[in-house]
């Protein structure tokens, strides 16, 4: 029974490294972008009305508008 519990709280420890590893891979490339101000200016304003987008869907997905 010990191999079992054992076994079950490796799992939070995988989700964590999985998901730190997936925001890494998608983060990386963008790097480079922000170098010049420009860039870096409208990457900002691309994330945020991403966000924007989706909870505006999301809300009038579930009929909170």
């Amino acid at each position: 029974m010990q191999d079992f519990f054992s076994n079950v709280l490796r799992y939070p420890r995988y989700l964590i490294t999985f998901t730190l590893g997936v925001f890494y891979s998608a983060i990386k490339p963008l790097l480079p972008l922000f170098e010049n101000r420009v860039t870096a200016i409208a990457l900002i304003g691309a994330v945020i009305a991403g966000f924007i987008f989706l909870s505006f869907t999301l809300r009038a997905m579930m009929g909170l508008a």
